[in-house]
């Protein structure tokens, strides 16, 4: 105790609290455009007329905050709160772990202020215009410093396999953002790429896809490694197939960027690479899959009465089906159907809603009653609302725009006998006006989840206060 009130051997958790509260919020923000938007599509006239909030200004300024706003401030708290445990050691330069946390927001209010306003690089999931990249490369490498620093000065020798996953999620972020962003400013907010034509667009799903790869698979996975065998109190049931998932995932992923543009004019070579690469991507994706939920061997009672770990493993199961269909998807013939249709749509939805978005909410439940000295959240009857409207929301979401773009698909390439084609493009406009009726019935479900979620966090948080998590002595003076 003594050496808790000299401020010793304590666990940096004051920045894990700011980014878990902020992951919450901007949650909620970001889900709300979502709702937004996806009520526009079914009501056009909902913009108002009004430019800056038009679904073209808006659907980036979502894209961006629930996977950077949310995912990223959920990144930040898990990793930064697992590597100290991990580690058994305080974080690495903690003044540099603030600014991470205060450059990172002024990031989020920079996009939020900027996408409505029309600045764009006009790039999916890159759009933020050139000094808000440069930002996000100085918040990126502070980030980088801390946590390799943290992993560099820990007390044990051995560096558990959910910081593999955070490093690598770390190491590639920052390699795709500082070439994908690679531009020549022409104004203060307006630039042009540094790359033309098929280049620039394979630069960018090379960007594109890892985006999703690292950022929202492989961060997550760090999260999982740790999460669920907490929560589920057993270890990781294979420690040998983490570390293979690992090593396969990684090498596998870089390559699949390209099955974004099949039938473009890429190389067609390329095309075929991206898909062989994706359907090899199945087999770590779905180790990493039976590793997490084999983990609950012995244990798998627990989730009629637990529901964070309810979260956590149909987030699980959710990312066993994202990765077989986005696999899927990539083959050329089926693609020839999918692509740019409501199907993808619903595959990036299934993952995001499904994946990312319930095991970042387990995570943070578990996180946050620790956090603030609380034996458990505030309401458990509230966590379990909270997974049904979650669940029920984006089983309505994704299958409705499943249906909605295979039949679109459909009858894009529906054709009569003289060769003209059956159905007009407004045709297949209006026959999917029922389906975004249930998308946005699915979307508002899952916000309104989330909104009992920051009730349950602001409450367990005030009802509480800012605990210290000492390190343990023997770790401490190994």
């Amino acid at each position: 105790m003594q050496a808790e009130n000299k401020g010793l051997n304590i666990y940096s958790d004051t920045v894990v609290r700011q980014f878990s509260i902020m992951a919450v919020v901007w949650g909620v923000v970001g889900m709300l455009v979502g709702v937004i938007i996806a009520a526009q599509l079914v009501w056009p006239e909902l913009n108002l007329g009004l430019p800056w909030v038009s679904f073209g200004r808006l659907r980036p300024l979502h894209t961006n905050a629930v996977i950077f706003a949310f995912g990223g401030s959920t990144l930040f708290a898990t990793s930064y709160y697992v590597v100290q445990r991990t580690c058994q050691t305080a974080l690495f330069m903690p003044k540099l772990a603030a600014f991470t946390f205060w450059g990172w927001q002024l990031v989020i209010l920079a996009a939020a202020i900027s996408l409505p306003l029309g600045y764009t690089s006009g790039k999916e999931y890159a759009e933020l215009e050139w000094p808000i990249d440069l930002l996000i490369a100085v918040v990126w490498v502070s980030y980088a410093i801390v946590f390799f620093g943290t992993v560099g000065t820990r007390k044990i020798r051995h560096i558990y396999v959910a910081n593999w996953f955070f490093g690598a999620f770390i190491i590639a972020v920052a390699l795709l953002h500082i070439v994908n962003s690679a531009a020549i400013p022409v104004s203060f907010m307006k630039s042009y790429s540094a790359y033309a034509g098929v280049q620039d667009a394979m630069v960018q799903w090379w960007y594109g896809h890892n985006a999703v790869g690292f950022f929202l698979t492989a961060g997550f996975l760090g999260i999982m490694y740790y999460f669920v065998p907490k929560q589920a109190e057993r270890p990781v049931y294979s420690y040998s197939l983490s570390i293979v998932h690992f090593w396969a995932l990684i090498f596998t992923y870089m390559w699949a960027g390209p099955h974004h543009l099949h039938y473009t004019a890429l190389p067609d070579w390329t095309q075929s690479l991206g898909m062989v690469f994706s359907l090899i991507l199945l087999a770590p994706s779905w180790g990493g899959m039976i590793n997490g939920m084999m983990t609950m061997s012995g244990a798998w009672h627990k989730l009629r009465t637990d529901p964070i770990l309810r979260f956590m493993i149909v987030s699980l199961s959710f990312y066993g089906m994202s990765t077989f269909e986005g696999p899927m998807m990539a083959i050329k013939t089926v693609n020839s159907l999918s692509h740019y249709t409501d199907w993808t749509i619903g595959h990036v939805h299934s993952g995001a809603l499904g994946w990312v978005g319930l095991v970042s909410m387990g995570s943070l439940y578990f996180m946050v009653p620790k956090l603030f000295g609380q034996k458990q959240m505030h309401s458990i009857k509230a966590i379990e609302w909270h997974f049904w409207l979650a669940t029920i929301g984006i089983v309505l979401y994704i299958a409705s725009l499943w249906i909605s773009g295979v039949m679109e698909g459909l009858m894009w390439r529906a054709i009569n006998t003289d060769g003209t084609l059956t159905y007009t493009f407004v045709e297949s406009v209006k026959a999917k006006h029922p389906y975004y009726l249930i998308r946005l019935l699915g979307g508002t479900l899952y916000l309104s989840g989330m909104l009992i979620m920051l009730w349950n966090v602001l409450k367990t948080a005030s009802n509480g206060r800012p605990a210290m998590a000492s390190i343990p002595p023997v770790a401490a003076h190994a």
